[in-house]
């Protein structure tokens, strides 16, 4: 997965948005073909969830593959469980801290977990680690005899001189803060069902997926669109384009081992938030300003074994930074999350 994908410089709604994200890779539908049982993805209605299984199932669709995709959430919002269904997913509406709820799930082949809570983890500790750690262990119980790919975060990591090119998966880990901590926990509960139970298990650490609705780009064209002050101690960052990033997930469930293995999944880029801040004040035609200075380490992955495994990513980011500007500008839907990619603490 190497040759560049060019993606629109202005997209006209959240459908070409999506379609754009969820179009398949050649690679993808030739996993596809090849894989081995049905596919489940727990935790299917968050931000990544519903382009992952589209692209999923259009996947499945090119190969001519007899495969089940199943999206399981609790669908708060009832909106994204339909459309989910509309695409011939089978939509489950589950929550999986029910006993009853989780036993009555069908067996699954290939799992993706993608179940986690980061936002108000600040006043809600006791919630993130029954979230990030606990359930992680009864999902675990539950598919021992699957194949699971996990989400993690680059946050189980320490912040890195920024010099060094990211952390890799050779380097010890130092999570900051509870959230952080508690994914540690989530990958260290996953790790000990994957020796005991011999599960195959890939931890995936993501450090940020990118598209035009959230992420680290929208966070800076929005405060540079409303001339608000963008933060620089946190001041280089790793990022990917959603669709490689779902592309990667996918694919990687042919990596799954016991004991777990685990795979930083990021951009080859180091990149600098004054840079990207002042490319967007350009598209904007607007001036920028900046508070603090930035610190000698930032949270940064070394994805270098993910890309040689699996490919480099195909959508430059300097494509997404246009198509972000001109989709802020157009005063485009957005998710109202903010990454908080700023912060140092580990306080979300």
């Amino acid at each position: 997965m190497s040759s560049d994908i060019t993606i629109p410089d202005s997209f006209d709604s959240e459908t070409q948005l999506v379609d754009t994200l969820s179009e398949p890779y050649e690679e993808d539908v030739e996993f596809a073909r090849r894989l081995d049982g049905d596919v489940m993805v727990l935790g299917a209605g968050g931000k990544m969830g519903p382009t992952l299984v589209k692209r999923i199932q259009r996947a499945i669709r090119e190969a001519d593959a007899d495969t089940t995709v199943y999206a399981v959430s609790r669908y708060s919002d009832r909106e994204v469980e339909r459309e989910i269904g509309s695409w011939g997913v089978e939509t489950l509406r589950a929550d999986l801290m029910d006993d009853d709820a989780l036993a009555s799930l069908p067996d699954c082949e290939n799992v993706i977990y993608m179940v986690g809570k980061k936002f108000g983890t600040a006043s809600q500790e006791p919630m993130t680690w029954a979230l990030n750690s606990y359930l992680p262990g009864r999902v675990a119980k539950r598919f021992r005899n699957s194949r699971i790919v996990a989400f993690s975060t680059g946050n189980v990591y320490p912040p890195v001189p920024v010099n060094s090119g990211g952390a890799t998966e050779m380097d010890p880990t130092g999570p900051v803060g509870e959230y952080a901590q508690s994914c540690l926990g989530r990958e260290r509960v996953f790790q000990y069902f994957s020796a005991a139970n011999d599960t195959p298990t890939l931890l995936l650490r993501l450090n940020y997926a990118v598209e035009l609705r959230y992420g680290v780009l929208v966070d800076l064209a929005k405060r540079v669109y409303a001339k608000e002050p963008v933060p620089l101690e946190m001041g280089y960052v790793n990022v990917i384009w959603q669709g490689d990033a779902n592309s990667v997930c996918f694919r990687s469930l042919e990596l799954a081992d016991s004991p777990a293995e685990t795979l930083n999944l990021t951009g080859p880029e180091v990149l600098s938030i004054r840079e990207l801040a002042e490319r967007f004040a350009d598209a904007f035609g607007c001036d920028v300003t900046f508070e603090g200075e930035p610190k000698d380490t930032a949270l940064l992955n070394d994805a270098t074994r993910c890309h040689e495994r699996l490919g480099e990513p195909k959508v430059p980011v300097h494509d997404v930074v246009d198509s972000v500007a001109s989709w802020i500008e157009q005063g485009g839907t957005t998710s109202g999350k903010p990454t908080k990619f700023h912060v140092r603490d580990g306080d979300f």
